[in-house]
């Protein structure tokens, strides 16, 4: 069971803490078994019998009692906590690593909402479990077991009632019990929606507004809000259903246990301090059922939470590392790409085919084609980020599927299509790939990246803070903190996926110019969609629908390769 797998995962790491959790239960239990029978002494050979030296020591007893059970209970709690708390903070770093470990298509599997559900709803239900299960797991059957035992020992006669009640507690919860279950399965899964939903809005907010589609969109988080609501209501009234149901079986067997133990005790075969303490047996034993079902409601909902949880840390990662990797790279600085076909999950034709080309240390290669036609994809097998269909991409002379992930990554820097900057400040995002950078280098990139005027226009400069995601800067200036973020990192190569579209012309060239002169020896990937961007590239390589149709220099492919040529009318009105 995957569920009973995560708890004991989370003993194994804190043995210690269930071994005292359990000593202390089972402390608190066996106190609470010995107080009725006191209280049975007390009245029976104290009160009735007017003894009032047996009243003060029972009762010093019973005191004495009452304040260990209540400091046993205490640090049963305590320990079952921190117990609780480990198991959680452990798993919560398991989902962690292993997402970390996914490739881009692991991630889209499961879905981004998913993954966070999983890694805090999901998680919660299993810790509140634990949790809850260190309180009453070792009572409940302490108490319902011990308090048959006690309540037969007190009176045999009276204890037959024992043998009707429970059967019928038992009965009512587990009626109670199977019908949550489906209902769990349900929550969660919408709860996942509802999680996607609100996603997909903040991150689209520009697109819902430009598009004047809020009150759509607030009909579709409705609906995945009504769902949620729905489910959780049908679990509240079973909820509801229960406590009134207990209660009414517990004063109805009080009321039992008060007729018949008074028949008895008027016929003089029981006394009143021994009904009396069937009488607490009765409420120990119904209250040990009660905390038993409390605590098996949880199951079934951390049961759902489990068996996700589970998918995730079992999930093989699709790029899966090498067992042999080489973290060294014999030809740094050195791509080649040696008949790359792929084909992405669940699509008919691949993206890329045959795709050839060589780009030697030092060297600049641009990559350009209409859109759709595989050059971000190309950038994405370089880092590894997917694996080839066919063929081989072979990075600083290994191929990438036998190389240490950490030195195959440590060798790159990418600027991505949509660069992303995380929330802190300006020094601390450039730092992202060089945390020993000082400011003289953070300012050398700002310059070479070109974005060096406006973060010294910036009150607080290099410690300017950045929101999540970069969207308290311009299009233009995210664009240009992430090149510069790269450029800090000082790779032997580096990657730029359509990375200078948000730039003005001027801008560009001045780049352009900056990278020829600032970083020399290092191997530059342009993907670009403008031509003036690549004019001065060592090698041009021109895409259609997957294949490379066009390898050459732009003087080169301008006289021979009629694909590029439309290119270059289309965007330079150049006759030919």
């Amino acid at each position: 069971m995957k569920l009973w797998r995560l708890i004991t995962a989370a003993i194994r790491t804190s043995w210690l803490a269930f071994i005292l959790v359990v000593v202390f239960q089972m402390t608190q239990a066996l106190l609470s078994l010995m107080l009725p029978t006191i209280n049975a002494d007390i009245i029976d050979e104290g009160v009735l019998q007017g003894d009032t030296d047996t009243i003060w020591r029972l009762g010093g007893e019973m005191l004495l009692m009452s304040l260990g059970q209540v400091i046993a209970n205490a640090l049963a709690i305590l320990f079952g906590a921190r117990l609780a708390m480990t198991a959680g903070r452990d798993l919560r770093a398991r989902i962690f690593a292993r997402v970390s470990s996914f490739s881009e298509r692991d991630v889209q599997r499961f879905g981004p909402a998913s993954l966070i559900t999983r890694n805090t709803n999901d998680v919660q239900q299993v810790q509140m479990l634990v949790l809850m299960g260190c309180t009453m797991l070792m009572s409940a059957p302490m108490l319902a077991i011990g308090g048959v035992v006690m309540a037969i020992r007190a009176d045999a006669e009276l204890s037959r009632l024992i043998w009707i009640i429970v059967p019928l507690m038992v009965l009512v919860m587990g009626v109670i019990v199977s019908r949550l279950v489906p209902i769990f399965v349900l929550l969660q899964d919408r709860i996942d929606r509802i999680n996607q939903v609100m996603r997909e809005q903040l991150t689209g907010i520009r697109v819902v507004r430009a598009f004047v589609q809020e009150r759509r969109e607030r009909a579709r988080f409705q609906q995945a809000n009504d769902g949620v609501t729905d489910a959780m209501l049908r679990t509240g009234n079973l909820f509801v259903l229960t406590f009134p149901l207990v209660m009414l079986i517990v004063n109805a067997s009080s009321v039992a246990v008060i007729w018949f133990g008074a028949q008895l005790v008027d016929d003089g075969t029981l006394e009143v301090g021994t009904m009396m303490a069937f009488l607490q047996y009765l409420m120990q034993i119904l209250f040990g059922v009660m905390m038993a079902t409390f605590l098996t409601m949880m199951i079934p909902r951390a049961a759902v939470g489990a068996r996700r949880i589970t998918e995730v840390l079992e999930a093989e990662p699709t790029v899966a590392t090498s067992t042999t990797a080489r973290p060294d790279q014999p030809e740094p600085g050195r791509i080649v790409f040696d008949d790359v076909t792929f084909t992405y999950p669940g699509a008919e034709t691949p993206v890329l085919q045959g795709v050839s080309f060589t780009a030697e240390p030092g060297e600049t290669v641009a990559i350009i084609g209409s859109t759709g036609a595989g050059k971000t994809t190309i950038v994405n097998l370089v880092p590894r980020l997917f694996d080839v269909s066919s063929g081989t991409v072979t990075v600083g002379g290994v191929d990438v599927r036998d190389a240490d992930e950490q030195a195959l990554w440590a060798s790159i820097g990418l600027v991505p299509q949509k660069p992303y900057l995380f929330s802190g400040t300006i020094a601390s995002n450039l730092r992202y790939g060089k945390e020993d950078a000082t400011d003289d280098e953070l300012w050398a990139a700002l310059e070479t990246a070109q974005a060096a005027d406006f973060v010294r226009a910036k009150d607080k400069g290099l410690e300017s803070p950045i929101a999540q995601g970069g969207t308290n800067v311009s299009g233009g200036q995210r664009q240009r903190l992430a090149i510069a973020r790269a450029l800090v990192k000082r790779p032997p190569i580096l990657v730029f996926d359509d990375s200078f579209s948000a730039l003005d012309l001027g801008t560009d060239a001045r780049l352009r110019a900056a990278l020829e002169t600032d970083v020399v020896g290092t191997t530059r990937l342009v993907v670009a969609q403008r031509v003036s961007t690549i004019v001065e590239a060592d090698r041009i390589v021109v895409l259609d629908d997957g294949r490379v149709v066009g390898l050459g220099t732009h003087d080169e492919l301008l006289a021979s390769n009629d694909t590029y040529r439309e290119i270059v009318d289309s965007q330079m009105a150049v006759e030919v």
